[in-house]
């Protein structure tokens, strides 16, 4: 069923899915990418072609801008958060070493880390969270051994919409030899980051959501000197020493081999512009106050009664203490629905527009236990959303007791 015809007006609550709409300067880069421009990167001298290599350096530089990075280079672009997150796993992590995660994770961390379990002899340790999905970091601390390459840990939950520690599990790191890998899925564009001041040695991010660029985006931060470590994941043509048969091991070529996804990266680095222009930080104040706004009126329903009403997670964020401890990410479950047909319910009758279910972090619903009930519902707030759009999810809930 189309937009149009749509029984009521659409309310898109999925951005930890993938942002919509999309600024119109994005869609419009990415049209006149299309129509205008449609050359290859690092292929060409012709006038078209030059233009498309402004494209893919004005989105690196967009996105080093955001997240502090001093030198773009070191902003690898991929085909997606996963794609990125791959690569550093992937390209890390050698047989016999030991990585640490969190029960918190999502799939694009727990199956590459399987995958190399029963490839090539790794070993996994899987600190544990609490019923809200935090992670101590002295829970990392006692999980690494001498033997420790890699440390993956999600700056914020896709579940319950939790911030982790990244700044104190990075200090934890100073006193050892692994590297740390940050899952930024939830946290990119919508919560300012700065990946020195924090510690980062690497931060994987997909496009398309808080970034607020198109589908088939992603972005790897490469810490300088990592990339002495990193294999590169994809070999191939990069438009550069064309005549060796090895692959680059300079930046960005080494890990970008194939044509890039110029629509995309266009799209990108007018979301990047939108997004300073804007700031993260007004977003992320935007952001704060609307999800605890809604968290307040679900809790109200609540307290007058309606015990069935459960939200997972922190039920208030911090933004501007300097230590946000939530993302715009609501996790919920009702009493005498499954979160599958409450999704449906929703969108039939109100033509609110969640997702339901396990959202690819099968650990983190077992730690909360919410697993056996089929997950939960998620509510994800973005840049677009509006109070009205919040007031009519409320009285959607309330319609529901």
């Amino acid at each position: 069923m189309s937009v149009l015809n749509h029984p009521h007006s659409r309310i898109y609550l999925d951005h930890a899915a993938t942002s919509w709409p999309k600024p119109e300067e994005v869609y419009r880069a990415v049209d006149y990418f299309q129509r205008e421009v449609g050359a290859p990167h690092g292929r060409s001298s012709y006038r078209e072609a030059m233009q498309s290599n402004r494209v893919v350096e004005r989105a690196r530089q967009g996105i080093a801008d955001l997240i502090g990075v001093d030198h773009p280079k070191q902003v690898i672009f991929t085909a997606s958060g996963t794609d990125a997150l791959n690569l550093a796993i992937g390209g890390l992590v050698r047989p016999g070493d030991h990585v640490v995660t969190t029960v918190c994770e999502h799939n694009s961390v727990l199956r590459p880390l399987r995958a190399l379990q029963d490839s090539s002899s790794i070993s996994v340790s899987y600190v544990p969270c609490d019923d809200q999905g935090s992670v101590l970091p002295n829970d990392i601390r006692r999980a690494l051994r001498p033997n420790s390459r890699l440390v993956v840990v999600q700056h914020g939950s896709n579940v319950t919409g939790v911030i982790q520690p990244i700044e104190s599990i990075a200090q934890i790191l100073r006193e050892h030899d692994a590297f740390l890998l940050v899952d930024a899925a939830q946290t990119a564009g919508h919560v300012p980051l700065n990946v020195q001041q924090m510690g980062i040695d690497l931060l994987a991010a997909p496009g398309h959501k808080g970034l607020l660029g198109p589908l088939g985006t992603g972005v790897l931060y490469v810490r300088p000197g990592v990339e002495q470590e990193l294999q590169p994941f994809r070999i191939g043509g990069t438009g550069t020493r064309s005549g060796e048969d090895r692959q680059p091991d300079s930046l960005p070529e080494k890990y970008e081999s194939g044509s890039h996804n110029l629509p995309g990266l266009a799209g990108l680095a007018a979301a990047c512009d939108f997004l300073s222009d804007r700031t993260i930080t007004k977003i992320h104040s935007q952001l704060t106050w609307q999800t605890n706004y809604l968290i307040e009126r679900l809790e109200e329903m609540t307290s007058a009664g309606n015990a069935g009403l459960r939200i997972h997670g922190p039920v208030t964020s911090t933004a501007g203490s300097g230590s946000p401890d939530r993302t715009s990410v609501i996790s919920l479950s009702l009493a005498g629905y499954d979160p599958q047909e409450l999704a449906i319910l929703l969108e039939a009758s109100h033509g609110i527009q969640s997702r339901a279910g396990l959202h690819c972090a099968p650990r983190m619903h077992q730690a909360i236990g919410t697993l056996a009930n089929g997950g939960t519902l998620r509510l994800s707030l973005g840049w677009s959303t509006t109070q009205q759009e919040l007031d009519q999810t409320v009285q959607a809930f309330a319609a529901l007791f």
